[in-house]
């Protein structure tokens, strides 16, 4: 049991399997995620990093156990953020009216304007959501979920489509976010990406988790096996 000077963590998982049709995505895994953590989900394609994000945001059916902080709450960004046939600013007006009840109507505006503010889409607030570019539709999606101010925010590949100067725009957002103590645990195949931004990497192969370890940790050590030629880019695939 946790005590007051060891909070529990905000969200853990236990021998917790995926499954779909004859394919078991995710299989026994175990891990908990506390407050202030970076983690990164690196793998093979196939490995099954995807399916354990969405696991961890709880939006796909497993069995074992997942549980939830009673304080924690969670956003998500995903690979193609869908974004509604609004003006930029009005999404964020929508999320924040979904995601932070009890807001006054005056609060919701401060705070779009503020997360526009972050992400530097203030001249593009009324603009079409959808008519925005690839790099900014990415930085809106992470300025709705921001303001919506989430224990924990996932993300599944958040610069895989981009262009190299919105990949450093939204990896700079991230780090900022990181550096003022929000939770982040996301999917990528850019291990540079990991290296920078994570502090924790939880390796997949086959389902299963094949190492979880400080990021630091991950990179110097031998970790054998598939995993060492993952990391030099030898195993481009997860075979089963």
């Amino acid at each position: 049991m946790a005590s007051a000077d060891m909070p529990g963590p905000l969200l853990a998982l236990r021998e917790a399997s995926v499954r779909f049709g004859d394919v078991v995505a995710v299989r026994d895994a175990t891990l908990a995620i506390a407050a202030g953590e970076a983690v990164a989900i690196v793998g093979a394609n196939g490995s099954g990093k995807t399916t354990l994000l969405r696991l961890l945001h709880g939006v796909v059916p497993n069995s074992g156990t997942r549980s939830v902080g009673a304080s924690a709450s969670q956003a998500m960004v995903f690979q193609r953020p869908f974004l509604l046939r609004l003006s930029v600013r009005r999404n964020l007006l929508v999320a924040l009216w979904l995601g932070a009840r009890g807001l006054a109507a005056g609060e919701r505006r401060r705070r779009a304007d503020e997360a526009l503010a972050r992400v530097g889409l203030q001249s593009l607030a009324d603009r079409p959501a959808r008519a925005l570019s690839g790099g900014e539709q990415q930085r809106l999606a992470l300025a709705r979920s921001w303001s919506v101010r989430p224990s924990i925010l996932f993300l599944d590949e958040p610069t895989a489509n981009l262009d190299p100067s919105a990949k450093k725009e939204v990896e700079s957002l991230l780090a900022g976010f990181i550096a003022e103590g929000m939770t982040i645990v996301m999917s990528t195949h850019n291990l540079g990406q990991a290296k920078r931004l994570a502090t924790r990497i939880v390796y997949m192969d086959g389902g299963r988790i094949g190492a979880d370890l400080p990021t630091a940790q991950f990179f110097a050590e031998r970790l054998g096996g598939r995993a060492d030629l993952f990391l030099k880019g030898d195993l481009s695939w997860s075979l089963e």
